[in-house]
């Protein structure tokens, strides 16, 4: 069902996941065309982000933002373009960078809303590697990271939209960056496409031993976004003084009850006490909102002069946004995910 101008599809929350999301848990449904007033624009969106936050807003666990509610417009970034503007800023045909969330078109007063000018040649970029997961790879690792040539930088989710960009800042700052994906073709385009000095299969039957081979003088800086089994191997091999920036923990985003086993507090606590190490969680846009145009202007070059590459993981049509996320949480995406929704 292609995007219309005279009706609005939204894909809203139909009920709440236990475990991993599934089909049901999303609702299609079409109603009138939103109509702007003075000091409003009408938005039509052009691409929208599929990204992991977006399962803990499916929850209604306190957390550090509000809950979708049911029967509400799931939330994502998008790329639109204004289709009608009462706004004094924004005129007809300008690209923005919003949130307007998984649907056809939104009535914004403005707030909140990035302009992208008039003409933009690689509008799905915006919402990755010139977008909130760039940012967050470039803040994460510049400002919690802090590393210095010749340590060594070891990337979870080494070819998505956050790990590849993590990894590619590293390599610019002088490091050894050793990845960490699922799968062969994964790892192949982290170190080949990417630049990763090495890249390791987290499905390996032996990834522990090969990431330990991989990290001989230990590592000094992990960015996490994963957690579970590749958190578990990288804590032995962390030195003294490393630094963990954390934007996410994927693997644990589906989890309906602790994980079965003993109690490995203790150990995480001395391995931190011992090794001095510091681990610090971030929110991109609460945390470092302010320094988005400092962040943009730098990599804006970086892409411009092939220093930084992308991949765009490009899904046609708003009715296929939720196997896609549904995908994302199991790690089928490959590069940068995003919805053409018109």
């Amino acid at each position: 069902m292609p995007q219309s101008p005279e009706t609005n599809r939204r894909i809203v929350l139909n009920s709440r996941p236990h475990g991993a999301p599934s089909p049901d848990n999303f609702r299609l449904d079409t109603t009138e065309l939103p109509k702007p007033t003075d000091g409003q624009m009408l938005l039509r969106t052009v691409y929208l982000s599929l990204d992991p936050y977006m399962r803990g807003r499916m929850s209604d666990a306190p957390s550090y933002a509000a809950p979708v509610e049911l029967g509400e417009v799931m939330v994502g970034g998008t790329v639109c373009q204004v289709e009608q503007s009462f706004h004094p800023e924004f005129a007809v045909g300008d690209w923005v960078l919003a949130n307007t969330g998984w649907q056809d078109y939104a009535v914004s007063d403005g707030q909140g809303v990035i302009p992208l000018g008039r003409n933009l040649e690689h509008p799905a970029r915006s919402l990755g590697v010139l977008g909130m997961p760039g940012f967050t790879a470039y803040m994460g690792l510049l400002d919690i990271g802090q590393p210095k040539p010749r340590e060594t930088v070891v990337v979870a989710a080494a070819t998505g939209a956050v790990g590849s960009a993590v990894g590619q800042i590293a390599k610019l700052k002088g490091c050894r960056v050793v990845g960490v994906a699922g799968g062969p073709k994964k790892c192949k385009a982290a170190v080949e496409t990417f630049g990763f000095d090495a890249c390791i299969d987290h499905y390996a039957s032996d990834f522990d031993q090969q990431l330990a081979d991989a990290c001989s003088s230990g590592i000094d800086v992990y960015f996490e976004s994963v957690g579970g089994k590749v958190f578990d191997a990288v804590l032995p091999l962390l030195n003294v003084k490393a630094r963990i920036p954390v934007c996410g923990l994927i693997a644990h985003y589906n989890d309906t009850a602790l994980p079965e086993g003993p109690d490995r507090l203790p150990l995480l606590m001395q391995t931190f006490l011992i090794r001095r190490i510091k681990a610090q969680g971030f929110i991109i846009f609460d945390d470092y909102g302010p320094r988005y145009g400092e962040f943009l202007a730098e990599m804006t070059e970086w892409v411009k002069s092939g220093k930084v590459k992308s991949i765009e993981d490009v899904v046609e049509g708003l009715e296929n946004a939720p196997n896609a996320f549904i995908g994302l949480l199991e790690g089928k995406n490959f590069g940068k995910l995003a919805v053409h929704v018109g």
